[in-house]
């Protein structure tokens, strides 16, 4: 007889705490989009709102299965912000689901993008095959490479989500909405790398190479302090070179908290109980950074 599936087996994969951060890199794009037009079309902005959320979820419900698969969620160090949701390993009878989840959540976004097709042209193709690509081929073939495994997270959430939002809100690009996404291109890069801390031993077995596999934490820490500067610096030189308006300078009032995360990031690569701290300040800085950026373009527009 089949087990029945409880709603935390249906949920667990989505991963719904860490959802929140697309809805800030959508907000970004839509603030470009405002500073432009001065306006909003709010079915446009609730459908790349739609399409974010479910790309994001669908790369989460097929990293769950695969890793599932793998066996890669059984050897890793859990903390509070990385290690899976631990839903298949608690019932491996949700595999299924899981993966039905992510290819449902897969198709939702195309189909956004077959409208938005119609409604705007074919220059928005390119933008939405780039992301499926990444969802579905991301943890089973780019996280053997620590190049790509390192870029290609920031730019999902970074370029195409930003861009793509500006585009659909639009009908256009915009220099002005490509770089604001370098904001999040460099901090959600951090994201992941950071969360790969804990997970680098584990993720040895399953055959993934990713920068702190490559080179090691400390260096990977160096790396993640130099990508906090450089988001900053984006903002910075953004304002400087009139792409961005002043109220864009609203993303700096994180800087303290980056400091604080880098600073613990260098003492601590080696030690991940010590590390925790700086992981959770992490993702705040990548959920109020692009918001108080956001909120800077809604005011300036």
């Amino acid at each position: 007889m089949k087990e029945k599936l409880s709603p935390q087996d249906i949920l667990g994969p989505m991963r719904l705490p860490f959802l929140l951060l697309p809805p800030m890199c959508v907000a970004l794009g839509i603030g470009t989009a405002y500073v432009q037009t001065g306006g909003i079309n709010w079915l446009y902005a609730i459908l790349a709102l739609i399409g974010a959320v479910s790309s994001h979820i669908s790369v989460n419900a097929f990293n769950e299965y695969y890793d599932a698969k793998s066996g890669l969620d059984e050897r890793t160090e859990k903390t509070p912000f990385s290690g899976g949701s631990g839903t298949l390993q608690a019932n491996p009878g949700a595999e299924k689901a899981a993966l039905t989840t992510a290819w449902v959540s897969f198709i939702i976004p195309v189909l956004i993008g077959v409208y938005f097709l119609m409604v705007h042209g074919a220059m928005i193709v390119p933008l939405g095959i780039a992301g499926l690509i990444i969802v579905y081929l991301y943890t089973n073939w780019i996280t053997r490479n620590w190049f790509l495994c390192l870029i290609t997270p920031g730019l999902g959430f970074g370029t195409l989500w930003v861009m793509g939002t500006h585009f659909v809100m639009t009908g256009s690009y915009s220099v002005s909405a490509l770089v604001a996404s370098f904001v999040p291109f460099f901090l959600v890069n951090n994201l992941l790398l950071l969360n790969q801390f804990p997970d680098a031993e584990a993720d040895k077995t399953v055959g993934r190479v990713h920068l702190p596999i490559k080179f090691g934490n400390q260096t990977s820490a160096k790396v993640y302090a130099a990508f906090l500067a450089l988001a900053y610096l984006s903002i910075i030189l953004g304002v400087a070179f009139k792409y961005l308006p002043a109220w864009s300078l609203l993303g700096l009032v994180t800087l303290p908290l980056a400091v604080l995360a880098a600073k613990g990031a260098n003492e601590h690569a080696n030690d991940i109980p010590k590390l925790i701290p700086s992981l959770g300040q992490n993702i705040i800085i990548n959920l109020l950074t692009p918001l108080l950026m956001a909120i800077g373009l809604f005011i300036a527009g």
